[in-house]
């Protein structure tokens, strides 16, 4: 079992003792979340959906990201992952949500968001709004890896303060 797995396989038992279900808005890991819950077996019982939501269009039109947000912040800003995860939220059926935009790289990178930049947002109707930044350090595959385990990490982290 890889530790993602492992990850999410302990994440996926506490959502599933609180009856809670997950919903996911992923941009730079472009469904890699997504796709380490579902090779869990059993998962549908506690993963809702998954928001893949590369381009900015996508975020408006899926997640309800205004699009004042993107043109005043960027895509990968607090302002803009806030946005997702209530947005996943908002238009799923799940209790929890987490949300991820960054730039993985190789280009995509600015003197003010540089490359391994990543924001997630952790959304819930028992908690308030949680964001947090990253700046991850390699190459592409390590960016996104490293997103993927603080996005499960966090959500892991902020389910047990609740219990």
């Amino acid at each position: 079992m890889t530790e993602l797995t492992a990850l999410a396989t302990s994440l996926g038992q506490l959502l599933f003792s609180h009856r809670w279900m997950l919903s996911t808005a992923e941009s730079c890991t472009g469904g890699f979340l997504s796709k380490v819950i579902t090779d869990i077996p059993g998962s549908s019982a506690w993963f809702e959906r998954g928001f893949i939501v590369y381009s900015e269009q996508a975020k408006c039109e899926l997640l309800g990201v205004q699009p004042a947000t993107l043109t005043q912040f960027g895509a990968v800003s607090q302002e803009t992952v806030q946005e997702m995860a209530q947005g996943a939220l908002k238009h799923s059926h799940a209790q929890v949500s987490v949300a991820i935009t960054g730039i993985a790289g190789p280009s995509g990178a600015t003197p003010s968001k540089p490359l391994g930049l990543v924001w997630l947002a952790w959304a819930s109707q028992a908690w308030p709004l949680k964001t947090s930044v990253y700046q991850f350090v390699g190459d592409r595959e390590a960016v996104r890896t490293q997103s993927v385990k603080a996005a499960l990490t966090g959500l892991e982290a902020l389910l047990r303060q609740q219990i």
